[in-house]
């Protein structure tokens, strides 16, 4: 359960941090400004819906930061958050980069089972955090 004070705390420092008015935060959500009043009051709860507005329209928000206060705002990209393979766990697909797309789908498709399947996009990541995508 969330704790409504709280939240609308939190909601007042994601209004504060885009420099938006109440009113302005309502109709960049889509939702009417009385609710945002009525939530920063106290008076109502957030419903689900709104929340996931509020994810999907702010991308600085986390959703555990938003509920329950654990976590960053505005939202920390940082190499211990993100998860990336390890060599050995994924299989090593090509050799070269620098290569069309045409030669690399057919050195993948060579080593992947016939499935009766057309590959669209080939997505590359790198252990640096950069990738390439190779698409039709």
């Amino acid at each position: 359960m969330i704790n409504t004070t709280d939240f609308s705390k939190r909601l007042k420092k994601v209004i504060d941090y885009y420099g938006l008015s109440a009113s302005a935060f309502a109709d960049k959500l889509g939702v009417q400004r009385s609710s945002i009043s009525h939530i920063l009051s106290g008076r109502n709860k957030p419903s689900l819906e709104f929340v996931m507005k509020i994810l999907n329209t702010f991308e600085e928000v986390e959703l555990y930061w938003l509920l329950n206060g654990k976590g960053s705002f505005p939202k920390v990209a940082s190499a211990e958050n993100v998860v990336a393979p390890t060599p050995t766990s994924r299989p090593k697909i090509v050799q070269e980069t620098t290569q069309d797309s045409s030669s690399l789908e057919e050195k993948v498709t060579s080593r992947i089972p016939s499935t009766g399947k057309t590959i669209d996009k080939i997505v590359i990541f790198y252990t640096d955090g950069t990738f390439e995508d190779y698409q039709k």
